[in-house]
């Protein structure tokens, strides 16, 4: 999946942070964070690329026989990943010093946990707009590819990607060499 594909996902979390219009300079993101918003997407990934294909996957293929099953995986750590995500995403928000004052302030007085809905809806709908109909195949490649991972993984291996890469917008912490020789 596609780091511009989850730009969505990171720009309307965004919103819910107060502190952002505060923000004096770049925050960089917790890897655990990004790994937790990794898992709280993909469902609404998913969801979205099936809307987006619905007549684009093959009858036979991994999202039609195994794609349901594969995600309820994500599903089920969905409620474990959210704070870690709702971290990320007031992150990524505090990188540009803010967004509209009076939506932070709104946002601001829900509790987390209501936001969660309304982040939701708007993600699954930002994203299946995104989902470009030559993009299905390479998108259900790439979930068939990532279904061996253990949950934790697929987070932790999206964000050390991101991490390579460089990510800048904003940028990973950095994380403490393991010790070796254990």
């Amino acid at each position: 999946m596609k780091i511009r594909t989850l730009a969505p996902v990171i720009a309307l979390g965004a919103l819910a942070s107060a502190q952002a219009a505060q923000a004096q300079q770049q925050a960089c993101v917790n890897p655990a964070d990004l790994s937790d918003a990794i898992v709280y997407a993909m469902p609404l990934a998913y969801d979205a690329a099936q809307t987006a294909c619905a007549n684009r996957f093959e009858a036979d293929g991994f999202m039609a026989t195994r794609g349901e099953t594969y995600i309820a995986q994500f599903r089920a750590s969905q409620n474990e990943a959210w704070p870690g995500a709702f971290r990320f995403l007031k992150t990524f928000m505090n990188k540009d010093g803010g967004s509209d004052d009076q939506m932070a302030a709104m946002l601001s007085t829900m509790p987390d946990d209501a936001l969660r809905p309304f982040v939701d809806a708007l993600v699954g709908q930002m994203l299946a707009k995104e989902i470009k109909g030559d993009s299905c195949g390479k998108i259900e490649r790439g979930v068939e590819l990532l279904s061996p991972l253990p949950v934790e993984n697929v987070g932790g291996l999206i964000g050390f990607v991101a991490e390579m890469a460089e990510l800048k917008n904003p940028p990973i912490c950095a994380v403490a060499p393991a010790m070796s020789g254990k």
